[in-house]
């Protein structure tokens, strides 16, 4: 790409994307230059933490030039917590941006004063480069657009393709930190997410640039793009079950394990198990999206259901969880409650089949209840 070039920042220090989503390899943020023969333009900006950074990198990568523009293509402050300090320092810059983000610049304190709304399918000309903008709202906040380079057949795709961690990490497994990014952060735009797709389709697309994460290009690029038209459908990806479960002194974990070890026996595909008390919860929401089975374990508590196994299903509702047949075990000593409750929150996502017949256990699985675990997997598996 002789006209464009790479301008992030890592920030491998942040612990939590959004104060809740773990990033044992921190995070990047993307920016990017353009150069034409007349006009300079910086793709979005970066967080404030690596804020000064990234203005050295502009400042360098200018190299005795100026930017003319800066395209604001998503309005988080993880892009534009650095864009106050960009315009201090090149005031003659004009912001490119869509309506709506104009009004959270403001709502952010942001104070523009060279803005240029621009449209669907607008072209803005660098001098033997342009720019073309597509509204890409809900993706996955309402001002985001992208931004597609026809002579460098790049596009620019905001939040659309990133994943957690640095640039360079786990640079050949785009797809595992892409996918728990994409369910947590994306997936409930999946009509939307669907809908930019059949947008990008006629394009010519060599290079996708995010916000997040690396370049992808070549058999990665095409990769992606398979992907992405598989979770923008609420469609499966890997035929299999997630076990999830919720157990306060272990005796629900031990069921939950032993028809993991019968759904494994009986073919079942991948099975991944998940305590939901323990293990990362954004991991367990990708999991869930991914296969197309899940099964639920879950200790009465309160009447109700225990509370990691009612966040799991109350983000599962948020992003959009669907599609799927999902299998329920409660365990409850005196009145248990578990499968009501779990069946009353699945009830607000849509075409959830609940298999027959559910399991419920008084206090620890018993031998002869086996025979109950295997009926229920044949259950889940039946075609």
């Amino acid at each position: 790409m002789k006209n464009i070039k790479y301008i992030g920042c890592d920030d491998a220090e942040l612990d939590l994307f959004e104060s809740q989503y773990a990033l044992p390899d921190g995070m990047c943020y993307n920016s990017y230059v353009v150069f034409g023969e007349k006009q300079v333009a910086v793709m979005d900006g970066v967080d404030a933490r690596c804020a000064h950074e990234w203005l050295d990198k502009v400042e360098e990568a200018m190299d005795g030039r100026t930017p003319d523009y800066l395209v604001c293509q998503h309005m988080e402050p993880d892009h534009s917590g650095a864009m106050a300090l960009f315009l201090e320092k090149y005031p003659q810059a004009q912001v490119l941006c869509s309506k709506q983000a104009v009004v959270m610049m403001q709502q952010f304190g942001i104070e523009a004063r060279n803005v240029q709304i621009v449209a669907e399918g607008q072209r803005i000309d660098l001098g033997g480069v342009t720019l073309q903008f597509i509204a890409a709202p809900m993706i996955h906040w309402p001002e985001v657009m992208m931004t597609y380079c026809a002579e460098e057949q790049v596009l620019f795709s905001a939040d659309a393709f990133g994943k957690f961690g640095v640039y360079h990490a786990d640079e050949d497994d785009w797809a595992c930190e892409a996918r728990r990014y994409y369910f947590n952060i994306v997936g409930k735009y999946g009509v939307q997410a669907a809908n930019v797709l059949k947008k990008l389709a006629g394009k010519d697309i060599q290079t996708i640039a995010p916000l997040h994460g690396p370049m992808l290009e070549g058999e990665k690029k095409d990769e992606a793009l398979r992907l992405y038209h598989i979770w923008s459908a609420y469609g499966v990806e890997t035929e299999g079950v997630l076990v999830a479960y919720a157990s306060i002194y272990g005796n629900t974990a031990k069921a939950a394990q032993q028809l993991a070890e019968i759904l494994k026996a009986k073919g079942a595909g991948k099975v991944a198990i998940t305590d939901l008390s323990r293990d990362d919860m954004a991991e367990a929401i990708e999991d869930a999206f991914r296969m197309d089975k899940l099964a639920l374990c879950c200790s009465t508590y309160d009447g109700d259901i225990f509370p990691a196994m009612h966040l799991f299903l109350h983000k599962l509702r948020l992003k959009g969880y669907q599609n799927r047949r999902v299998a329920l075990v409660e365990n409850g000593s005196w009145a248990p409650q578990a499968v009501r409750v779990m069946k009353e929150m699945l009830a607000g996502c849509k075409n959830i089949e609940i298999v027959e017949p559910t399991v419920t256990i008084r206090g620890s699985l018993k031998p002869e209840q086996r025979a109950e675990l295997e009926a229920l997997a044949d259950a889940l598996l039946a075609k």
